[in-house]
């Protein structure tokens, strides 16, 4: 079978090495790729949002599964062009449709549909310029502190956490009136803060069935000990010590089950996987967010822990035979510690030579290419996160421990990475 992956990140590059994995994977794309992508699959120089130049890549490559990755284009709606298109809809496409990733696309749109299926969130309201002032009096009564959410896609930037009514009046004027976060502020949903800890689930849906994936725990923040600016994910943990059988039977009998049942009865195509941003607060979990693709750098340990074929199971999806696979997860940890540019979540340069890359290849961590590219025979920087590392171990502390020790064989100038992944687990 001849694979399709859209995207150009660690998560991207995570997904190749695990589909290279199967015998029946002829051969491997990615669009556009990265440094580590080039290495087991054939990097293509497409947009991913470019349907038309995937489709004559498809055509012209005989692809038979497409495998997306990055949200933009599921919500621009890729799976729907590859099903009106006569050319396409022979080919498995890993996805939702775009109706059902409005759940990830649109803050009020999941809000909405968690409250017609009683799936346990936060309680909120939306507002836009034409209710601009019924807003304001809505968050100058609303306990502190308060969630400011952009309604759209914002590149995981468009929440706020605001402590006094004053901050959060400000910040909503500026997202709805100035377009703080572009066009996806045009609409705010406020939310009432939770206190709890946060974790990430992925289920695998065919719109019908559903089997769940390794659960994983990411850490947002830049600084150790989860300080200073969010970032896209400084590291992640799985499996996460306090989603023991019990907890996860809540989420799966309150959260997953009636997502699925809900995008079935409201006919939302969904043939990919759902992941649920989830926070446990006291002994039960509560849904933060959808997201309709997986995760970064989530995916980076929740994959390794899998052992099945996973192409076969991503088949499975498109044949609607997700009620036939069993899922097969190691025992193992696995921690993830991802290196990023100096500066970053801020200003950062680009086009930085990476040394040390070759030291690792005997090495049984994982190295995922996030922001990488090629120039001049050089590995060089490419973006802010720049390669997570990956290490298995029979706990989160001593494999947290080796993913440490192989990013000290690692050095391109202004490299940053946290050593406190998986902290409160650690012994």
């Amino acid at each position: 079978m001849n694979v399709l992956i859209l995207g150009s990140g660690g998560r991207e590059h995570a997904l190749a090495w695990k589909i290279r994995q199967s015998a029946d994977c002829e051969k491997l794309f990615v669009a556009p790729g990265n440094a580590g992508t080039a290495v087991i699959a054939i990097n293509v120089a497409i947009d991913p949002n470019d349907f038309n130049a995937v489709q004559q890549h498809c055509l012209s490559n005989q692809i038979e599964m497409v495998m997306v990755g990055p949200e933009e284009p599921l919500v621009n709606g890729i799976y729907d062009f590859f099903k009106q298109t006569d050319s396409l809809k022979h080919i498995h496409i890993i996805g939702p449709s775009r109706a059902a990733a409005q759940l990830e696309g649109s803050k009020a749109f999941a809000k909405a549909f968690m409250q017609r299926h009683n799936i346990p969130t936060a309680a909120y309201g939306e507002f836009t310029e034409d209710n601009l002032s019924e807003g304001i009096s809505y968050i100058r009564n609303h306990a502190l502190p308060i969630v400011l959410k952009a309604d759209g896609l914002a590149a995981g930037k468009g929440v706020l956490i605001c402590e006094t009514h004053e901050e959060a009046i400000v910040e909503f004027r500026q997202m709805i009136l100035n377009a703080k976060f572009g066009s996806a502020s045009k609409k705010v949903v406020v939310e009432s803060f939770l206190s709890g800890i946060e974790l990430s689930v992925f289920a695998m849906t065919d719109g019908h069935s559903f089997v769940l994936l390794p659960e994983a725990k990411d850490y947002k923040r830049i600084g150790e000990g989860d300080t200073g600016l969010n970032t896209g994910g400084m590291g992640a943990v799985s499996p996460v010590p306090f989603a023991d059988a019990a907890f996860m039977e809540k989420v799966s009998e309150r959260i997953v089950q009636p997502t699925i049942d809900g995008l079935a009865t409201e006919s939302l195509v969904y043939e990919g996987i759902v992941f649920f941003g989830l926070i446990k607060v006291g002994d039960d979990p509560f849904v933060i967010e959808y997201n309709c693709r997986f995760g970064d750098p989530e995916t980076e340990v929740v994959l390794p822990r899998i052992e099945n074929d996973f192409l076969a199971m991503l088949l499975a999806i498109s044949q609607k035979r997700v009620h036939e696979i069993s899922l097969q997860t190691s025992s193992l940890a696995a921690v993830t510690v991802m290196a990023v540019s100096g500066g970053y979540p801020a200003e950062y340069q680009k086009g930085i030579e990476i040394n040390g890359l070759s030291k690792l290849a005997s090495s049984d961590s994982l190295v995922f290419h996030a922001g990488t590219t090629n120039f001049e025979n050089k590995v060089v920087t490419n973006g802010g996160r720049v390669l997570a590392v990956t290490s298995y171990a029979n706990d989160i502390d001593m494999a947290a421990k080796k993913s440490n020790l192989a990013l000290n064989e690692i050095n391109f100038d202004g490299m940053y990475f946290r050593t406190d992944i998986g902290y409160e687990f650690k012994k």
